[in-house]
């Protein structure tokens, strides 16, 4: 049998072809590791909300992240210090000038302006900043040793949100979902509500999905006026036109989607198409507050200043995974905890608008029969130093605190957490994590271990690294604040 030159081409351009689809099958398939076995999924990347089988059972199904952005100061709200108050006035500059990032205006040490008592059956210490959140102190597991790496808003808040100190990686919620899907069909799996009055530093990138398939990152949703632009169309027509429409738009799409295999964007921007059809009526719905009684409403201090804009907030937060959201995460503008300076009155405006909402989050999960399959975090992503930073005009009186990446508190309540735990401690002044020190990746690993998540399992092939939510770094799950 003769063999041509047309014979050669088509075998060799079969051949490229054939390694081609063969390396772009091998990016679509990534590996999962399930009950500590290594196993090759013969389906692509996920790119849909579907609901997905977890690692081992969960105690959560779903996470409401109340972020703390700016830095909230541990030894004002959670972590009583008196050897402050003991030793105020005493210049400590000189021993930590290393950890100050705006020497200029450092201070001596300082006492806190707030007042601690213990609450609860267990004994917490907090602050009379926070009188709210004292009633439910027994169902909180306060970590007082949390550390981080970066002392400056910016990578601080990128490795708090998505594990490295750097855009373009995705964030928990997104990870969270990509291992997961949702439970509802009709939401949004992954839901942010922004503060009215502002975006937090970092803006979009603290809801991004990074290098996952864009279907998981964040949706936001404004909690006042139209929930989502655009979803709902100008004129009102016959539901039997819209369904006739809806099933054309979905054939051409998906012949549009054949013709273009693996296109990440595409399947996303379908995707997202077809959820805000299926959102007309499901966000409305969620997002409408005045469904709620008024002593609900009144609970979470809505339409009261200052607590009406996080008030309805958290109760949107509480309507989403009531209905099937897997992730809510709840942003405060700018910066509110960055207490450089005034930190008397602007820490305690501060908890004014948080506070309040907060523990009534906490009691309203409970009367909606939530709070047992619903994991709530509390933090920010790093805390304060013990010594005082002066304004220009060196007026003791307006003292605040710089920023801490060697020491902070966060709490967790709900799914699976112990309450009325203290875990970890601080020094004598609150500069640095001693006891039980919890890193950003055990914060993480812990968040992911009650979905039922394993860190080191959940992964996806990116230039042929297995890219983790925690990174290379070892992590491991704070056992201590578990139930």
């Amino acid at each position: 049998m003769q063999f041509t030159r047309r014979d050669l081409f088509q075998r060799v351009s079969g051949g490229v072809c054939g390694a081609a689809l063969g390396y772009l099958l091998g990016q679509d398939c990534p590996a999962f590791l399930l009950h500590g076995e290594e196993v090759a999924t013969a389906a692509r990347v996920f790119n849909d909300l579907k609901p997905r089988t977890p690692h081992f059972p969960p105690k959560a199904k779903a996470v409401i992240h109340l972020f703390m952005n700016g830095g909230p100061s541990q030894m004002d709200l959670f972590d009583p210090k008196p050897m402050l108050d003991k030793h105020h006035g005493k210049n400590y500059f000189d021993k930590i000038a290393g950890e100050v990032e705006n020497p200029q205006s450092a201070g001596a040490l300082m006492r806190s302006p707030f007042k601690f008592a213990q609450h609860g059956g267990c004994g917490m210490w907090v602050s009379d900043a926070m009188p709210h959140l004292a009633g439910q102190v027994d169902d909180l597991a306060l970590i007082r040793s949390m550390y981080t790496t970066n002392l400056t808003h910016e990578p601080a808040i990128y490795l708090i949100q998505s594990g490295k100190m750097g855009p373009g990686r995705p964030t928990v919620g997104s990870w969270v979902v990509y291992g997961l899907g949702s439970e509802s069909q009709n939401l949004p799996a992954y839901v942010v509500l922004d503060d009215p009055l502002g975006m937090p530093i970092n803006g979009v990138e603290n809801w991004q999905s990074g290098f996952l398939p864009p279907l998981f990152q964040g949706t936001r949703f404004r909690s006042t006026g139209t929930p989502v632009l655009n979803l709902k169309p100008d004129i009102e027509r016959p539901q039997a036109v819209v369904d006739i429409e809806r099933g054309l738009v979905a054939k051409l799409d998906d012949l549009h989607r054949r013709q273009r295999p693996g296109q990440q964007q595409l399947d996303a921007r379908i995707a997202s198409y077809e959820l805000a059809g299926r959102m007309q009526l499901a966000a409305t719905d969620a997002l409408d507050v005045s469904h709620e009684t008024q002593a609900t409403q009144e609970m979470y201090g809505i339409g009261k200043a200052p607590t009406d804009s996080y008030g309805r907030r958290c109760l949107i937060a509480r309507r989403l995974v009531e209905r099937g959201v897997r992730f809510v995460q709840i942003f405060i503008n700018a910066q509110i905890w960055d207490n450089h300076t005034g930190l008397a009155t602007d820490m305690k405006a501060a908890c004014d608008r948080t506070d309040q909402p907060i523990a009534a989050l906490l009691r309203d999960l409970k009367q909606c029969g939530l709070f047992d399959e619903t994991l709530v975090v509390w933090g920010g992503e790093f805390g304060r130093l013990p010594i005082a930073q002066l304004p220009p005009d060196k007026d003791e009186r307006k003292a605040g605190r710089d920023h801490n990446k060697n020491a902070f508190s966060t709490w967790m309540a709900g799914a699976g957490i112990k309450g009325g735990t203290n875990y970890g401690a601080t020094d004598d002044i609150g500069l640095a994590s001693v006891e039980n020190r919890v890193s950003v990746p055990d914060w993480h690993a812990t968040i992911l271990h009650l979905l039922g998540l394993h860190h080191d399992h959940l992964f996806i092939e990116q230039s042929g690294l297995k890219e983790k939510l925690t990174g290379v770094l070892e992590a491991q799950v704070v056992k201590g604040i578990l139930a």
